[in-house]
């Protein structure tokens, strides 16, 4: 019989893991469908998305809120669906606010369920590692800490590595990525990655551009670049640049984000993904973040982040090889001084450039094999039950 599998991602990260997933089930068996939600990756894999990803791409806990009734509604909609024609087995990936909601339903109708990324559970909202529980069958980890601290609160976890340590190259020599984006071979270059969510580069893209503004200022000849996941986030960071800075030379680039660390000395980023990039490609960053006033008020008040970092990069490290400027300290004098302290530093950007490549080098798995064949078991344990 033909397995139907459900698997829902709401953001480009979580596109490109479900992309590596579905391909590497395809390889062990070509029959299976799958169906949901997912991005361009996904699609071109063969899923088949009822809704736009894009719909599903909200962070922060007041920005939630405003988006709460549709959300609802999509997760009602694959709910029904799903319990009129179950899937043999369901796949969240990432996003753990919207799939672990729809995980447990499903598992309670006897979907077996499968959560690929652990929430960060390990990190803040300790609590949620209960929802974690009884909503999953199985949480596939990409961090090697995170196995551990499930199995020891009840929750079955496998460590399969993460799919972008074997899949980006540590990159020691700029001159390539720059001569494939047209920046000159020589001299400074600052990539500026103020996010792939919209709301991340409506809150980024003034610090980030009066920071750049800056840098440039005080180091003549620093030439910027920044990638961009689609048309929306790239004009909206363009028409920033206009108004804040019309005269300053700045190359925007498509989905070429690993090109613009790689060709850079320095990378300005938003916290996420692009930590771990920037980190596996061995470019020393600076990190800034913001999210709504009172999504941090509550975050702050609550007690809630129960670890030393937000930067992917330096919970690895396990130090602050990478500065974090955090709401009110991310502001552009702050993100300036970072930055030109490593540009002024060519030994302090090599120890970084080595620790990096160290703990990449730790990450790395054969993660579409091993996801693979974890969600392969399940069904086939399914099946035999």
């Amino acid at each position: 019989m033909k397995a139907r599998v459900g698997i829902v991602a709401a953001e480009p990260s979580g596109d490109l893991l479900g992309a590596g997933l579905i391909r590497a089930l395809r390889a062990r068996d070509p029959d299976i469908h799958f169906e949901g939600i997912g991005g361009p990756q996904m699609i071109e894999e063969g899923c088949e998305s009822w809704f736009p990803m894009e719909r599903l791409s909200v962070m922060g806990l007041v920005e939630v809120l405003r988006h709460l009734p549709e959300l609802l509604r999509i997760r009602r909609a694959l709910r029904d669906r799903w319990r009129t024609s179950p899937p043999h087995l369901y796949i969240g990936v990432d996003a753990p606010d919207f799939n672990l909601g729809l995980a447990r339903r499903l598992r309670a109708a006897g979907v077996p369920t499968v959560q690929y990324v652990s929430p960060t559970v390990w990190a803040w909202r300790q609590g949620r590692v209960r929802s974690l529980r009884r909503a999953t069958d199985l949480v596939l980890c990409v961090y090697p800490f995170e196995e551990d601290f499930l199995c020891r609160h009840g929750v079955e976890a496998r460590y399969v590595g993460h799919p972008l340590a074997a899949e980006i190259a540590h990159e020691s020599d700029p001159g390539p990525a720059r001569e494939r984006l047209g920046l000159p071979v020589e001299g400074p270059v600052l990539a500026v990655l103020p996010g792939s969510r919209l709301s991340e580069v409506e809150r980024l893209s003034v610090p980030f551009i009066d920071a750049a503004r800056l840098c440039v200022d005080r180091q003549p000849g620093l030439r910027l670049v920044s990638p961009f996941v689609n048309d929306t986030t790239r004009q909206r960071f363009a028409a920033t640049l206009q108004a804040r800075a019309p005269g300053l030379a700045w190359t925007l680039v498509d989905r070429a984000s690993r090109d613009a660390m790689a060709a850079a000395d320095v990378v300005l980023t938003a916290s996420g993904t692009a930590t771990l990039e920037a980190l596996l490609v061995g470019r020393p960053m600076v990190v800034g973040y913001r999210v709504h006033a009172l999504s941090y008020r509550l975050v702050r008040a609550l007690r809630l982040v129960k670890v030393p970092f937000i930067a992917m990069a330096n919970l690895l490290a396990e130090e602050g090889l990478a500065p974090e400027l955090v709401q009110d300290e991310c502001t552009p004098p702050a993100l300036a001084d970072a930055v030109l302290r490593f540009l002024a530093d060519p030994v302090r950007r090599a120890e970084v450039q080595r620790r990096y490549r160290a703990i990449g080098e730790g990450l790395k798995r054969d993660t579409g094999r091993q996801a693979a064949l974890a969600v392969l078991e399940l069904l086939s344990a399914r099946h035999r039950a």
